[in-house]
């Protein structure tokens, strides 16, 4: 694994950098306020290649590296994690699964759209009573030939309001238990699909989060992604992958914060000098700095394991709650840098310290990921890192 980034890596990071600082963080704010979907701006994303930067070309992707995709996702969450969680989602979780798993005729009908951000896809694994734990589907989709029947409720779904396309994951045998469960491809605009109101949410508020209904929605046998009793292993390997998503979002919130927060100590004077010259204020600096590098480190290494083709379950797991871990922490340590001032939205810290909140629980919370990486210990499989 190589350290420094290549010319192309730099070149994602530096117009993601400019698309973060120019054109989201001017109305982040408001945004934020009033909960506004951010339509403009998810499609200057789609413009500039963000919504499919894995994906094949031939199928209207970027064709780069999971690093590029990691790097550009950081300096976007450092400004708006509405807008990074949003292309997480479409690059992680849906486009990736279709790349990865899918037919070429799905790949035709829907990657296309989707890479291009011409769709948007939203991924519907959680359930009322589903979420850590995936094996308890209750959402049904029962087999009548030609075609399934589906049945049940999704809740929060990141793009649940604006996706043209869902993957959801429903039970079709229950007495396989996981191995009963298949993996959907399912257009919003079908006949029994219902969105609910927009969640009001403490962080990403401008995301579109829903609960999903589907009440006997007929599913095409060609709309299944793999062989029948494969969608939770299609669940669980997206999840790995979208995991490096995450915690890519996690570090930029922490980078963000700790941006403002080393700018904010040398402009602010107190006692005389600027607080950067207060040994408190110092050494919350220089904590910032060794814990961001530590969680970029971890990040890093597991999109390098997932480009170099090698397993990155436990990488992607370990990268997740080190970055979540660090993101809330300092988050909160940038509102106490700021003081007073931290504690109004107009200095930008304390949205990154409730969006930081979320990166701890979705996707997998943290506790899931210590169990993923205590087992994997267990097992011999990461004895010696």
């Amino acid at each position: 694994m190589h350290f420094n980034l290549t010319e192309e890596q730099l070149a994602v990071k530096e117009a993601a950098r400019d698309f973060a600082q120019n054109v989201l963080k001017p109305g982040v704010i408001e945004r934020d306020i009033h909960m506004h979907y951010p339509t403009d701006e998810v499609r200057q994303m789609a413009e500039l290649g963000f919504l499919g930067m894995m994906v094949d070309p031939q199928y209207g992707g970027g064709g780069m590296d999971t690093i590029s995709y990691v790097v550009a996702m950081e300096e976007i969450s450092k400004v708006d994690n509405s807008c990074s969680v949003i292309m997480s989602v479409n690059n992680s979780l849906v486009c990736w699964g279709l790349a990865e798993f899918g037919t070429e005729d799905q790949k035709q009908k829907y990657l296309t759209k989707l890479a291009t951000g011409e769709w948007i896809g939203a991924f519907c694994l959680s359930e009322p009573e589903a979420g850590s734990d995936a094996t308890s589907q209750r959402t049904t989709a029962v087999d009548m030939g030609d075609h399934y029947v589906l049945n049940g409720t999704k809740n929060w779904i990141t793009n649940g309001g604006t996706s043209k396309v869902h993957l959801v994951i429903a039970q079709t045998n229950p007495e396989l238990g996981h191995r009963g469960i298949n993996a959907f491809i399912v257009e919003t605009d079908w006949e029994g699909v219902t969105v609910s109101a927009k969640e009001d949410k403490l962080g990403i508020r401008s995301s579109d989060t829903h609960t999903i209904l589907y009440n006997d929605v007929k599913v095409p046998k060609e709309n299944r992604i793999g062989e029948d009793g494969f969608g939770f292993k299609f669940a669980m390997k997206v999840l790995s992958g979208g995991r490096i998503g995450i915690a890519a979002q996690a570090l930029g919130i922490a980078s963000g914060a700790y941006e403002l927060s080393v700018n904010y100590a040398q402009e602010r004077s107190a006692f005389g000098k600027p607080i950067s010259q207060h040994q408190a204020i110092a050494f919350k600096i220089a904590d910032m700095a060794c814990d961001i590098e530590a969680a970029r480190m971890l990040v890093y290494r597991s999109a390098w394991l997932k480009d170099q083709g090698q397993n990155y379950d436990q990488a992607s797991s370990m990268a997740k709650l080190m970055a979540s871990s660090v993101a809330m922490k300092h988050t909160v340590e940038a509102v106490q840098v700021h003081g007073g001032y931290g504690f109004v939205k107009e200095y930008h810290v304390e949205r990154l310290m409730r969006d930081a909140k979320i990166t701890q629980i979705y996707e997998g919370t943290s506790e899931v990921q210590k169990i993923v990486i205590s087992r994997n210990i267990f097992k011999g499989k990461q004895l010696y890192l």
